[in-house]
């Protein structure tokens, strides 16, 4: 009975000792494992069995990438301006045994590796220079810090300068001249817009008076067509008044010759025909000799009639 509960007792205890020795790695993280104090291995995500007593976890490491937001440091631009300049750095960790053996407190590391770097870059720019040449320096920077913390088992993805902090007699400065140069150009823009203004009144009123003349014109042209019409109208009206009168003429004396009236009818119309040609009017009248001849006496009529019409 005594060895049943030893044994119990014994197994109870590597079971609990194994169980306590089981490690599960999450994702993107991994472990370094020493033996005996020595690099024994690095464990990926899964589940893994230690060994009592003889391996143990040296470093747990996460693999995702970090931000470290380091606080502003003093750098000496090339003009011997001071200013303050806020970095923030984005790494990732890629090799978890130069990680861990490669450097003591990496972050340390990387804090004063960056503001030297950053130091170095801006002491060769001026003022100007480093407020605007950002994406410059932090191109820099990212290219000189990913190369040197790379036997640390670290990649540097970006560097950003958060902010560029000058001294306040700088910014008083810089504020008085953006304030002017924003006076300068609402002077201007507002000179533009005046002179726009001018431009284009001016192109309207040429418009109008080039609109005003062509109106002008156009009705110029439609009256003098509006009176040739009335003029061709008038003369065709008299000229088929004209033609009208002979017609009637000619119409006369075709019913007078089919009629065959008498000599004295004829010499009796005669003198009344004469009395109406004259009419108070005429200035000289021809009365032909032979009376009694009827042919000689319408050409006469036609002749008198012909010289009336035209006066």
């Amino acid at each position: 009975m005594p060895q049943l509960v030893l044994i119990s007792v014994v197994i109870i205890i590597v079971l609990v000792i194994i169980i306590r020795n089981i490690r599960i790695v999450p994702q993107a993280s991994a472990n370094v494992i020493e033996r005996f104090g020595a690099y024994a291995a690095t464990w990926e995500t899964g589940i893994h069995l230690k060994i009592p007593f003889i391996e143990r976890v040296a470093n747990r490491v996460s693999l995702k990438e970090q931000v470290v937001d380091f606080p502003p440091q003093p750098v000496i631009t090339k003009d011997n301006v001071t200013m303050q300049i806020d970095t923030v750095v984005y790494y990732q960790v890629t090799d978890s045994k130069l990680y861990t053996y490669g450097v003591e407190r990496p972050m340390s590391a990387i804090e004063n590796l960056t503001a030297t770097t950053l130091r170095n870059i801006v002491g060769d720019l001026e003022l100007d220079q480093t407020l605007t040449s950002r994406d410059t320096i932090n191109t820099q920077m990212r290219v000189i810090l990913d190369e040197a913390t790379d036997p640390w088992g670290i990649k540097v993805n970006r560097v950003e300068l958060k902010s560029i902090i000058p001294p306040r007699e700088i910014q008083d400065a810089m504020e008085k001249q953006m304030k002017a140069e924003r006076e300068r150009r609402e002077v201007m823009i507002r000179a533009e817009g005046e002179k726009r203004s001018a431009v284009l009144v001016a192109e309207g009123q040429k418009a109008s008076v080039i609109l005003k003349a062509e109106a002008d014109k156009q009705s110029a042209i439609l009256a003098a067509e509006a009176e040739k019409e009335v003029r061709i109208r008038e003369a065709e009206g008299e000229a088929e008044a004209i033609e009208r009168v002979q017609t009637a003429i000619a119409f006369g004396l075709q019913k007078i010759n089919e009629v065959n009236p008498s000599d004295k009818a004829v010499l009796l119309k005669s003198y009344e025909t004469l009395a109406k040609v004259a009419d108070g009017k005429a200035t000289k009248i021809v009365i032909p000799s032979d009376l009694q001849s009827l042919a000689s006496f319408a050409t006469v009529i036609k002749e008198i009639v012909a010289d009336k019409d035209a006066k």
